[in-house]
C-alpha cells in the first residue's frame, strides 16, 4: 500500500470515529439534521484537503464543523424570522453520539425544549455553551472553535448559562417511569380515551404544530389538559378510521411518536415533554421538509382532505 493511500485510509477511520460527536454538535447548534449533515460533510473535504495532520484531529474536526455551523446559523435565523407558525427543531429519532456515563444528560440536551431555549442564544452564545456544558471541552479548545479568546469565551458562556438557566427545561427524573406514562398516553389516544388522556395531562399542558405554511397545522396552540385530551381523542380515531398508524418512538432524547399514513410514509412526528407524572407539552413537527431524513413522506394535505369527507359523512 502507498503512503498516500494509507494516510487517506487513516484519515477516513479518524474521521468516521468522530463522526458522532461532529453531527451531535452541529445540530445542537443548528437544529437541523439536514443542516447538521452538510456541516459535518464540508468537514471531512476541508480535513482531506488540509495538507498537514493537525496536532489533534479531534480538536481540529470539532471547532472545524462549529465555524461551519455558526456560519449556517446566522444565516438560518433571518429565515426563521420570517417561519410561518411555530418552528421547531427536526426531529431526530437517535443521536449517533454516545456516553453511557452521561446518557440522560445528552437525551436532555437534545430535547425540543433545550433546542428551542438555545434559540434564545447568539450563534456564538450557542456553539460555546454546546461545547462546554454538552460536550464538556476545555476553554483552549473552545476559543480556536469560535476564534475568540478564552477569556471572551467565559463571558459568552455566563451569558449563556443566565438566558438557559431562566427556562431551562425539567424532565422526569425516573426515565422508566416518564416511558410508561408515554405507552399509557398513546394508548388511550388508539382508543380516544377522554378520560385517560386528561388524567395524563398537566393542567397547563400545551399542544402545538410547526406545519411551516406547507402542512395543515393548528391554526394556534391548544391550551389546558381538557382542551387537549377532547382535540386529540376526537381527531386520532378519526385519522386511524382512514388507516394512519402511530408508532410510538424516542424523539429527541423524549418520548414520542411517529405517525405514518396508509401507506406507511412519513405524516408527522410528535415529542413529548414529562414532568411531575404528567404531560407538560406535545409538540407535533408537520413541515414535510423537515421529516425526509425520516424516510417518503406523506401528502399532508390529501390525508386531511380524507379527514375532511370522514368527517361530512358522520354528519
Amino acid at each position: 500500500m502507498s503512503t498516500s493511500t494509507s494516510t487517506s485510509t487513516g484519515r477516513t477511520e479518524e474521521f468516521e470515529e468522530l463522526r458522532p460527536l461532529l453531527f451531535s454538535i452541529a445540530y445542537r447548534i443548528l437544529g437541523s439534521v439536514g443542516e447538521a449533515e452538510d456541516a459535518v460533510q464540508e468537514t471531512w473535504l476541508r480535513f482531506t484537503a488540509s495538507p498537514v495532520r493537525p496536532r489533534s484531529v479531534k480538536a481540529f474536526l470539532s471547532a472545524t464543523v462549529t465555524r461551519l455551523s455558526i456560519d449556517v446559523l446566522r444565516s438560518a435565523r433571518v429565515r426563521r424570522e420570517a417561519y410561518v407558525g411555530p418552528w421547531f427543531p427536526e426531529p431526530l429519532l437517535a443521536d449517533p453520539y454516545q456516553d453511557p456515563e452521561r446518557s440522560a444528560e445528552l437525551a436532555d440536551s437534545v430535547s425540543m425544549a433545550a433546542l428551542l431555549l438555545l434559540e434564545r442564544l447568539s450563534p456564538l452564545e450557542r456553539a460555546v455553551f454546546v461545547l462546554r456544558e454538552v460536550f464538556d471541552f476545555g476553554f483552549p479548545e473552545i476559543a480556536e472553535a469560535v476564534d475568540r479568546s478564552e477569556a471572551a469565551c467565559r463571558q459568552l458562556l455566563v451569558r449563556a448559562r443566565r438566558h438557559m438557566t431562566e427556562g431551562r427545561p425539567r424532565f422526569e427524573a425516573d426515565r422508566t417511569e416518564r416511558d410508561a406514562l408515554a405507552a399509557r398516553f398513546f394508548d388511550a389516544l388508539r382508543e380516544g380515551d377522554v378520560l385517560g388522556l386528561r388524567d395524563l395531562l398537566a393542567a397547563d399542558v400545551s399542544m402545538a404544530g410547526d406545519g411551516g405554511g406547507k402542512a395543515p397545522q393548528l391554526a394556534r396552540s391548544v391550551l389546558g389538559a381538557e382542551n387537549v385530551a377532547r382535540l386529540l381523542a376526537t381527531v386520532f380515531p378519526q385519522l386511524a378510521g382512514i388507516g394512519v398508524t402511530c408508532a410510538p418512538h424516542q424523539v429527541n432524547g423524549q418520548p414520542g411518536a411517529v405517525f405514518r399514513d396508509p401507506e406507511g410514509r412519513v405524516l408527522n412526528a410528535v415529542a413529548l415533554d414529562i414532568l411531575d407524572g404528567r404531560i407538560q407539552a406535545i409538540r407535533i413537527v408537520v413541515n414535510p421538509d423537515k421529516l425526509g431524513h425520516l424516510g417518503p413522506v406523506a401528502d399532508a394535505w390529501a390525508v386531511h382532505h380524507a379527514l375532511r369527507e370522514v368527517r361530512r359523512g358522520a354528519r
